[in-house]
């Protein structure tokens, strides 16, 4: 199609219209996109899980080089719990412990940073995420140095007096709790910085204006604003932590064995699989209660 602008000129043409893509194209885009992040959903977390929860059922009867039949064995459940009933109560202590430890320590650290850094602020983050450049394992085991017996740290407390001639600290519920604390702080900290990054200080502002006390301020306007972050990050301390069992076999004793070691020595040392996928199914049951619970009380449905 052409259009004359004047005698003798030569004829412009006008671009065509690219066709846009049918509707049912459109339509069926955005699933198209999502198909490889769901396969891989279900290739490597809900058929694992369905081949968890059958294990969790099979005969607790069979063995490893015999085979074990399926036998439908509900009964798995309450007899697993009946045999690590003291581990699964110690395992939600410490993690909630620890947790309440982290946002002592994480929520003045992730405000500092949000709005006190200023140009320091890339470097402090950087800090806070540093360890995790490190295995998890090599973590824990520096944190067993650092707790030994011959250590400086035994050595300062028993010299103020914080601790007797023969305290100790490794191999005690108070080295697991530190070493969940450590282990998993950068997950609280950093939902708690972006929330608090984003806050707007001019609503401090005018709630100092209003002649409210810097306490008031803070429970009235910093920390409901913050509360998405803070839902976020104690639960991404908390389920882990739950279900650690590096930090109870490296830093604890045969007293502070968490629900994560029963599961361990199930599946590779006592050739128990059955107990084992019990034990899980019942740890994630216990987990989603107390997240529901936990998400409904704290009165905001934003996660970070």
């Amino acid at each position: 199609m052409s259009l004359l602008t004047g005698v003798g000129a030569r004829p412009v043409e006008t671009p065509t219209a690219t066709p846009e893509p049918s509707r049912g194209r459109r339509r069926w885009l955005p699933y198209l996109l999502l198909l490889p992040g769901f396969a891989w959903l279900v290739l490597f977390f809900v058929v694992p899980t369905l081949q968890l929860g059958a294990t969790s059922l099979y005969d607790p009867s069979g063995s490893v080089t015999a085979g074990y039949a399926m036998t439908w064995e509900f009964g798995n459940y309450p007899d697993a719990l009946a045999y690590a009933w003291p581990q699964v109560v110690r395992s939600f202590a410490y993690a909630g412990i620890a947790t309440v430890i982290g946002i002592v320590i994480g929520y003045p650290l992730a405000y500092a940073i949000a709005q006190k850094a200023g140009r320091w602020k890339n470097l402090l983050l950087v800090c806070v995420v540093a360890p995790m450049f490190t295995s998890f394992l090599v973590r824990t085991l520096a944190w067993k140095t650092i707790l030994s017996d011959n250590g400086w740290l035994v050595h300062v407390l028993r010299e103020v007096g914080l601790l007797g001639a023969d305290g100790r600290l490794l191999a005690t519920p108070v080295a697991v709790v530190l070493g969940l604390t450590y282990n998993f702080l950068p997950f609280l900290v950093l939902p708690l910085y972006a929330s608090l990054e984003r806050l707007d200080t001019r609503l401090l502002e005018a709630s100092g204006d209003l002649y409210a006390s810097p306490a008031r301020t803070f429970v009235k306007v910093t920390l409901p604003l913050s509360m998405p972050g803070l839902v976020a990050g104690t639960l991404l301390f908390f389920i882990p932590a739950v279900g650690d069992y590096i930090n109870a076999a490296l830093l604890g004793n045969t007293n502070t064995a968490m629900v994560g070691n029963v599961v361990n020595s199930a599946f590779l040392s006592r050739q128990q699989p059955p107990q084992g996928a019990a034990l899980s199914f019942l740890l994630m049951a216990l987990i989603l209660a107390i997240v529901f619970t936990y998400v409904r009380r704290a009165g905001t449905d934003e996660v970070v």
